[in-house]
């Protein structure tokens, strides 16, 4: 069984922004040398997530404002009572969740036709990360 593990940092310039980071998994899984597995993403903060969808400007804008629809900025979330301003950011990573599973075939991603990965940050403008680890023979 082979194990690789890479981090990413992020530091976005925008409170919320959607970075495709599917290139970056894609040469983690070659590295690796996993032939057959499964790479895990995974957002280490409760402030950003990690999703699979369309690669499309439009669609990205949908997801953003469909996202702040159902979880909108509030000054009144109770969590800022804390001292904190990012309720609605902890909201959105439940509904876009932290992490996903994907699988490896052959020693590639092996992704739908359209499918991308994303890095979702709703916390931004400060240092963030993600990792990627792969699993497989």
């Amino acid at each position: 069984m082979k194990f690789a593990t890479e981090y990413l940092t992020f530091n976005t310039k925008e409170k919320r922004e959607y970075i495709n980071i599917t290139n970056t998994v894609e040469e983690v899984v070659r590295k690796s040398g996993a032939k057959e597995g499964m790479v895990l993403v995974t957002a280490m903060h409760i402030t950003a997530g990690v999703y699979v969808n369309d690669a499309e400007s439009g669609l990205i804008q949908d997801i953003d404002e469909w996202l702040e629809q159902l979880a909108p900025f509030d000054p009144d979330y109770r969590h800022h009572r804390t001292g904190e301003t990012n309720g609605d950011a902890h909201l959105k990573n439940l509904l876009v969740h932290h992490q996903v599973i994907l699988p490896i075939t052959d020693g590639k991603l092996d992704l739908g036709p359209w499918q991308q990965v994303y890095y979702a940050e709703f916390d931004g403008q400060r240092r963030k990360r993600a990792m990627i680890k792969v699993m497989g023979e």
